[in-house]
């Protein structure tokens, strides 16, 4: 059996801070033993834990997702393949959004970087009198 980590092991192999690990502990998204002195000890799986929660969160996946993603994975063994499967499976037209939305995003605003907004008649962000108010807050000409 493999030497449990501890929590500055898997900072150090993980690149994430150990203040951002205990934060992750304490959400749920990982588990770690206590020892008898109540240290904490990592399991070498929690490893992909934390790839998978950093790279989800770069994607713009929320803490509450990542942890009800989590929460499909078993907890009496490490996760196989097929089980990151159905959980990418799961994921897969949510990420498609964000990356049709993303898509849109770097294409709307290309036009705009360095034009100081000099032509309102044609920018994508323009809403004159504010009238799509009526239809809901938030970015509504980029959604």
């Amino acid at each position: 059996m493999q030497e449990a980590l501890t929590i500055g092991d898997l900072s150090a192999r993980s690149g994430v801070a150990p203040s951002a690990l205990r934060y992750y502990e304490r959400l749920g998204l990982i588990r770690a033993n206590r020892t008898g002195g109540n240290q904490r000890r990592y399991e070498r799986a929690e490893l992909r834990r934390v790839a998978f929660i950093r790279i989800a969160q770069q994607v713009g996946v929320s803490l509450e997702e990542i942890r009800a993603a989590l929460d499909e994975l078993p907890d009496n063994r490490t996760p196989t393949r097929a089980d990151w499967t159905r959980l990418s499976n799961v994921w897969r037209g949510k990420l498609d959004e964000r990356i049709r939305l993303l898509n849109r995003l770097r294409d709307d605003l290309t036009g705009c970087i360095g034009c100081g907004c000099l032509s309102l008649q044609r920018c994508r962000l323009y809403n004159p009198d504010d009238v799509l108010a009526a239809e809901g807050p938030g970015p509504r000409l980029l959604r």
